[in-house]
């Protein structure tokens, strides 16, 4: 690859990152400073409380994202791939299987991704809320259209979602370039107006306003939190993009526009304090609301947009790591395999999208339920990269302390003061991240009493293929594949075809499938033959938690193992379980009830791993929790 090439690749890969990742923290200034000074808070709108506010965002965007997140966790990357269910995958691949933490890092990994869930829906209510609330300052008495305008964009944005955004994804960088574009000359304009607030770039004003306002100063460090929120979002992308053009963009682009802005609109207040209903709207005076009303309903979509392709790219994941039942995931660009759409996930988030909009109605009364979402995730994040930098990268325990510690007590800050809106909106995700906690460890340790079950009655594959040879039944032309899991024993599938049909087929291939807790597995890894005799086989299939799973692929890779299968003459034999829940040592009867229903639900293993319907055999089995 030429020099040339390079930069121009690294470049479009920059401006990609703009439109991308930096679209839900690109949007913050739209509400951050107006929930701030919200009378409910009772913090005075006056010059020494501005260049304390101002300060304290300007620094927090300096230690929390340019620090914590683009120069430390950025460099935990597993293989690559970023994000808290990669960096849970990580920390427990760090620490020993059998430590006390696994459970610990698992449970807190888990947390995490359900409150960036919790995230991934006030993203959406609260951008394009804030987005369209511009419409009040251009004409007043449009305040009464503000919801419905609102609900009609998001119905129209996840309408789309099964069509990808391949089309229309290459528009995402360019338009976001001049959002920030905007954002900058706006902010020069008012900061030129107003030189005295450029006193905020002293972290001084921002120690002396928490020491002078206390109660109330940490009452508004809740609010002050919106505008870091998409911190989460440059980690989670980074396997789309790489650590160099998120860290250009943030650096060469987005972290000067939202610095400039957010001086401007504390420059803006001190000139003209009656602005504080809507001070991202004034800042060019009433000529140009409209024209910032469209542009910023354009770039709360596109933020919107990123995050729901996180959530769909997330619960994958989750589903490659058994913590949610099988989904349908369907594939939006033939080119880029990271881009999918998972229909269940898409009206569900709607649904509770429309319900955050209908139920709160302004994006100032959901202010409060952003902040928890994402100071715990942020919270979460830091733990895990800990126990990354000191079981992983082996680094002394003071570094490791010292390199996260800092960030931890910022975080739990930030937590404590987010918590003061828990009846104020900060129980909405909360009660989200409850639920899908709930779910996620319900399918987990339902799954482990279904495989230890079968462990119960397993029979060792080795001894009844050895027995079963001594008086061979009758053997018929073709191939049969018998899905197992790594300890399941012989397949039930297998012995159904026995008792039932008292043949084998001419060549019997038993597949097990292992997701490895790394995002990609090498294609080279992905197969391993082994032979078992009288042209008996185990086949074992390694994926990464983001890898495709696709079983047929998998057969044409054996072919360099030894093993060539002819579809037309293979039949793929699955065991289908139905989960009884019976009175027992399990779960409480209810989760067992949840588990069950979910299994029901669950989209098939011929379905999830792709196999030809017309070439699979499903025998059912019960299967008792």
């Amino acid at each position: 690859m030429t020099s040339q090439h390079k930069k121009s690749s690294a470049a479009g890969l920059t401006l990609a990152a703009v439109g991308i990742v930096y679209g839900d923290i690109g949007t913050s200034p739209l509400y951050t400073l107006k929930t701030i000074f919200d009378p409910a808070h009772g913090l005075a709108l006056n010059a020494p409380n501005l260049l304390g506010i101002v300060s304290l965002i300007f620094w927090g965007l300096t230690l929390i994202v340019s620090l914590k997140y683009v120069t430390l966790i950025l460099r935990a990357d597993n293989n690559g791939e970023g994000g808290i269910m990669a960096l849970m995958a990580l920390a427990l691949n760090s620490v020993r299987g059998q430590s006390r933490w696994h459970y610990v890092l698992m449970i807190l990994g888990v947390f995490g991704a359900t409150m960036f869930y919790g995230d991934s829906v006030i993203t959406p209510a609260i951008s394009v809320l804030g987005a369209i609330e511009g419409l009040d300052v251009a004409t007043p008495g449009l305040e009464k259209y503000i919801v419905p305008f609102t609900i009609v964009v998001l119905v129209l944005l996840y309408s789309v979602q099964k069509h990808g955004t391949a089309g229309i994804g290459r528009f995402f960088g360019p338009i976001m370039m001049v959002w920030f574009a905007v954002l900058a000359v706006m902010g020069v304009i008012n900061i030129v107006h107003a030189p005295a607030i450029l006193a905020a770039l002293n972290p001084w004003h921002a120690f002396e306003f928490m020491l002078r306002n206390q109660g109330i100063a940490f009452v508004a460090l809740g609010a002050v939190v919106l505008a870091f929120t998409g911190a989460e979002a440059l980690y989670a992308d980074m396997g789309h993009f790489g650590k160099q053009p998120i860290r250009y963009a943030w650096f060469m682009v987005v972290f000067p526009a939202l610095a400039l802005n957010y001086l401007g609109q504390g420059g803006l207040l001190m000139t003209h304090p009656e602005t504080i209903e809507n001070p991202f709207f004034h800042q060019l005076g009433d000529w140009a609301v409209l024209p910032l009303v469209v542009l910023s309903t354009v770039a709360t979509v596109i933020a919107s947009q990123a995050t729901i392709s996180g959530t769909f790219s997330m619960t994958k994941q989750a589903i490659a790591l058994g913590l949610l039942p099988r989904m349908r995931v369907t594939h939006t660009s033939e080119s880029e395999i990271g881009q999918i759409y998972i229909p269940a996930v898409n009206w569900l988030q709607l649904i509770v999208v429309l319900i955050a909009v209908v139920g709160f109605g302004s994006s100032d009364r959901l202010a409060g339920a952003y902040g928890i979402a994402v100071t715990a995730t942020m919270f979460a994040t830091t733990v895990l990269t800990f126990f990354v930098t000191r079981y992983r990268w082996h680094l002394p325990l003071l570094v490791c302390l010292g390199a996260t510690g800092f960030f931890m007590v910022i975080d739990l800050a930030l937590f404590s003061a987010s918590t003061l809106k828990l009846l104020h909106g900060g129980w909405f995700p909360l009660v989200i991240g409850t639920i899908l906690l709930t779910i996620m460890l319900t399918w987990k340790r339902g799954r482990e009493l279904v495989f230890e079950n079968l462990q119960k009655h397993a029979i060792p594959l080795e001894d009844f293929l050895q027995s079963l040879f001594v008086a061979p039944p009758t053997r018929v032309a073709g191939t049969a594949i018998f899905l197992r899991g790594e300890t399941d024993g012989v397949p039930h599938a297998l012995l159904h075809n026995l008792l039932h049909n008292k043949v084998l087929h001419e060549r019997v291939v038993f597949l097990t499938v292992r997701i490895r807790e790394e995002p990609y597995v090498p294609t080279v890894d992905q197969v391993e033959v082994v032979a078992l005799g009288h042209d008996c086989f185990q086949m074992n299939v390694s994926y990464g938690f983001k890898d495709e799973a696709n079983i047929p692929e998998m057969l044409r890779l054996a072919t360099g193992k030894g093993l060539e299968f002819e579809m037309m003459e293979t039949s793929f034999f699955i065991a289908r379980q139905t989960v009884i829940s019976v009175p027992g040592s399990g779960m409480m009867t209810w989760r067992e009830h949840l588990y069950v229903l979910m299994q029901r639900n669950a989209r098939t293993p011929a379905d999830y791993y792709q196999i030809p319907a017309n070439r699979v055999i499903e025998l059912g089995t019960q299967v008792e929790i």
